[in-house]
């Protein structure tokens, strides 16, 4: 007679039919290790599954974060074309620029293997990519919203490029300094609340999980928009001028992303009509942060945790605090 098998035997043995069928990339463990080192398939954001039998070595990046990584895994001769408007590092700027508003013809001339992209670029451009995959071009499309999906997606571009240990150790390394700095954060007593704008002239701010509120409290600073709902699964949520000056009288500190969707000035922000009654207007505790260092899922957003927090306490992110960002830089150059 045939034994009934277990129902936590069963669900153990789909598992592995799972995994035998074919690996695709998965997240981090509990302890930052990752389960992923050895795959040979990722599966991007719009679905492709993607098997990496030799690693990439002829990419085209069309989006900053992807860039700014690529070289952050030790990856200068990989790249052989970058998108328009690439300030970091320097590098990127001697690479030949390229964009999905191009003839596809202008990326097969350069013979790509890898083109990595975004989801926006997918979405509304669906023919540039289709042509340039007809061509047997590779293309990935990532864009992660939180802390915990950046570090997915550093070991997806581990596992594209054959770098899987530079970014499990990009992932060591963000997490070993941002801990470091959240101790710092943790230390003070009194704790200043902050509003954070993302978009100015339409009264937007960050979803609670999104990466620059992630830093804001990481330095310590409490997000008084912690009830601010995202908008369509993005890092930005709708929050009104209402809602903002509800919390007038708490707000100790205004922080403001500048970059391209939103390019605010103090003075702008201290001329919006009622903005006169919310406590740091009047107390002239207004500032402005690069999007690039608190909205890219990239190593720099260190640098966006450094900088609100001596933006919040300056008298505890001070020299300690210069040397704990100074070991993330030097370890980026070995």
């Amino acid at each position: 007679m045939k034994k009934n098998t277990p129902p936590q035997k069963k669900r153990f043995r789909l598992v592995i039919v799972i995994i035998l069928s074919y690996i695709v990339f998965v997240p981090l463990t509990a302890n930052g290790q990752s389960r992923a080192d050895k795959v040979n398939m990722v599966k991007d954001q719009s679905g492709r599954k993607i098997v990496v039998d030799k690693p990439y070595q002829r990419i085209i990046s069309l989006y900053g974060a992807h860039t700014e990584n690529l070289f952050s895994l030790g990856l200068d001769k990989e790249i052989i074309g970058v998108s328009r408007h690439e300030s970091y590092p320097a590098q990127a700027l001697t690479k030949p620029v390229y964009s999905y508003h191009d003839d596809p013809e202008k990326f097969m001339a350069a013979r790509p293997d890898l083109v990595l992209v975004r989801p926006m670029i997918d979405r509304g451009h669906p023919q540039f990519v289709t042509q340039l995959e007809n061509s047997g071009i590779a293309v990935v499309s990532l864009q992660p919203a939180t802390v915990s999906e950046m570090y997915e997606y550093w070991k997806i571009l581990g596992v594209l490029t054959g770098r899987q240990t530079q970014a499990h150790d990009m992932v060591l390394r963000f997490q070993n300094i941002s801990s470091k700095f959240k101790a710092l954060g943790s230390s003070i007593a009194v704790k200043k609340k902050v509003y954070f704008e993302s978009i100015h002239s339409k009264m937007k701010t960050f979803s609670p999980d999104s990466m620059a509120i992630f830093a804001l409290v990481t330095a310590g600073g409490i997000n008084v928009a912690g009830d601010a709902k995202p908008v369509r699964n993005t890092n930005i949520a709708r929050y009104g001028k209402e809602r903002i000056l509800s919390h007038a009288a708490q707000i100790d500190v205004y922080l403001a992303q500048s970059g391209a969707m939103n390019r605010p000035t103090v003075s702008m922000i201290k001329a919006e009509p009622g903005f006169n009654v919310i406590k740091a207007v009047d107390n002239d505790q207004i500032f402005i942060i690069d999007e690039q260092i608190v909205s890219r899922p990239t190593l720099r957003l260190l640098e966006g945790i450094h900088e609100i927090g001596k933006i919040l306490y300056p008298d505890v992110f001070n020299e300690n605090a210069n040397k704990i960002l100074m070991r993330k830089l030097s370890d980026q150059e070995s």
